[in-house]
Order: C-alpha cells, then structure tokens, then sequence
C-alpha cells in the first residue's frame, strides 16, 4: 500500500518516539509487535507512514534531518530505536508566535527550548511546504499553552487541504468554531489531547469506571504528575495551563456519573523534577464508601516513559485519518477522538469508545 504522508508541527520528544516507532516496527511481524493496541489498521501497517515535512523553531533542529532531530536536545526521552536511517526531510524553521515561554531563560540550555535566529516561517510558506512535500496529515505536537502557534498551523492546515490530529490541549476539534471550518472543507481531523497508552489519565478513568460499577460512591480524588522534560518545564508557567487542566479533569468527571464539585477532584501536573527527564510519575488517591457508607481509599503509583506512551495512541489515530481520507469523510471523527483523545467533541467510557474505533475501523460507522 502506498505510505501514508504525515508532517510534524513539534519535534520534541513525542515526536522522536513516534518516528523511531514507525522504523523499529519495520523489524516486526504481528505475532512479536509488543506495545501496539492495533497492528493493522484497514490495511495500515505501523511503518506504512511516512514523515514528509517537519517544523521547529529550536536552533538545534532546524536545518536537520528530522532522523537527526529527534535525538536533539531538549529531547530526553528514551531511545530504543539508535539506528535510524536519512529521512531525507529536513526540518524548516516554524513560527515561534507564543510557543516559547518566557520562564524558560531561567533554565540550562539542554533543558529548554533555544529559538533559532532563521526567519520565521509565515502562512504562506508553511502551507507550500505542506502542499509540495505531498503531506496528507499534519500532527500538532506544539508545547501546552501555544494558543496562538496552535491557531496557526490549523489555519494553515485548512488552506493546504490536510488533515489535522491536534495532539494537545488547546482546543480546535472540540471548539464547535474551528470544527465548522474543517466540516466545511470536508478535513477530517482528530482530537484534543492525546491519551497516553497506558497513562495517568486512562488509569484513572478505568478506576472511577470501577468505582462506579462495582456501586462504590467516590467522594474525593487527585492526580499528581512529575516530570522532567520539556512538556512539564513548560507547566511551570501556570498562565499555559487552562486548557491543559481542564481537559485532564473533564476526561475524569466524564466517567464519574454524578459529577463531582470542584473542591473533591484535582486533576493536573504538579512539579518540574529535571532528573526524571521523560520519566512521568503518577500520584493518585481515591477515597470512596462501600456498603453501609463505610469508607475506602486507594493510592496508587505509576511510572512510565511518556513520550512513548503517547507515539503508542498516535500511530493508531494516523491511520484512521488515513481511512477518513480515503472514505471522504471530512469534519470531526467522533469515534477516534473519543477512544485517543482526552478532550473529544463527546465524551464516551472507553469501553464505548474502543467499541465505536474498531466499528469505524471495519467501516461499519462513518465517524
């Protein structure tokens, strides 16, 4: 089958483990593949995609190649893929508009990002570079907080004519203005906020699923995050973290059943800690009552590398824009956005969520 073309708004860590994803799968057959939720998508293969275009606006990565890129610093995350091949696609200067945030000259330079003194991309550019390189998907994988960055690269990805997946928090698909605009041009997109594979915020939707099931009335609850890269550097400045909040709370109250008051749920990063690089540790407790009101808690501690978990939810969500391409279905993919996304149009449990992907998969729902 012919690849799949995608170009890459961000080339920080999620994106390193994404594109050294797509070639360590090369290697594998079905039956030895660990770490994928699906193997084959509608025909799909994880390495029949293919990076054709890529921007950035750090100096260490623009003017690259984008295999050389992805092993960058800030970059941190784990590299389980060293070998990579000449993409043959170098990374072009982007526009920095308010993704960089101030706070980050306090910060050595292996741990921040450093724009580069190139000229900043415009519309005009970005959008030939993505109709030249033949792209048919852009992925936004842009630092939390970059509103008017985000803005951008939709704007361009609707004059191009690709597809969009919006991997972070600040809301395109699931703003009804936005959405509209991809409706009309018949782009199918994807989104807000990746899910990671096995993260913080699926476990504990899974758990305030149980809770709710098995008849157990949860009254308080909190997620605590650490990290070490780039993402949690940025989250420092609280003024970019609206969006994120909100969508990591809303994937949580949306299983609850009653909805919780504001005071009894904390959902949110938490602190920067510099040695744990990619590593992400969750803190979370629930406390809850059983049978005759008598109380209950659960804490529970995860770690894991976070910029794999999410490549793992990504290379899924690019083949099903893939089959929308080639379905002629434009506008929001209900089904991927609710079973990948954090921050959906509409909000599903996830065991519906996985039902409605595997049925838009086998082309048994349109969206």
């Amino acid at each position: 089958m012919d690849k799949i073309k995608i170009a890459i708004a961000g080339i920080g860590n999620c994106a390193s483990s994404l594109i050294q994803g797509i070639e360590y799968y090369k290697n594998k057959e079905e039956n030895d593949a660990v770490g994928l939720m699906h193997w084959d998508v509608g025909g799909y293969k994880p390495f029949d995609i293919e990076v054709v275009a890529a921007f950035d606006i750090d100096e260490r990565k623009v003017g690259k190649d984008v295999s050389e890129a992805i092993f960058a610093p800030p970059n941190c995350t784990a590299v389980f893929c060293p070998e990579m091949p000449k993409a043959g696609v170098i990374v072009k200067m982007g526009n920095i508009l308010d993704g960089v945030s101030e706070h980050m000259v306090n910060y050595s330079d292996n741990r921040r990002f450093i724009p580069s003194t190139e000229k900043e991309a415009d519309k005009d550019q970005v959008v030939k570079e993505l109709k030249d390189s033949g792209a048919e998907i852009l992925l936004n994988y842009l630092p939390v907080g970059s509103e008017e960055a985000v803005h951008f690269y939709a704007e361009c990805a609707l004059e191009a004519g690709v597809a969009y997946i919006n991997n972070m928090p600040v809301f395109i698909v699931s703003n009804p203005e936005w959405a509209a605009k991809f409706e009309e041009k018949g782009i199918p997109i994807i989104g807000d906020d990746i899910k990671a594979q096995l993260g913080a915020t699926i476990t504990h939707r899974t758990l305030v699923d149980l809770f709710r099931k098995r008849g157990v009335k949860l009254e308080r609850t909190y997620q605590l995050n650490t990290g070490g890269n780039t993402d949690f550097l940025n989250m420092l400045n609280r003024n970019r973290l609206a969006s994120k909040k909100e969508s990591k709370t809303e994937a949580v109250q949306s299983v609850v059943g009653q909805r919780m008051d504001d005071d009894n749920i904390h959902v949110g990063p938490s602190d920067y800690v510099p040695w744990q690089n990619d590593n992400k540790v969750c803190f979370l407790r629930m406390e809850g009552k059983l049978f005759g009101d008598v109380p209950m808690n659960i804490e529970l501690r995860l770690s894991v590398e976070d910029s794999p978990n999410s490549a793992g939810v990504v290379i899924d969500a690019i083949r099903c824009c893939k089959l929308a391409l080639e379905r002629g279905i434009g506008g929001i993919l209900y089904s991927p956005s609710s079973y990948f996304m954090k921050h959906p149009p509409k909000q599903f449990t996830d065991d519906e969520a996985h039902m409605m992907t595997d049925e838009f998969i086998r082309g048994l729902r349109d969206n």
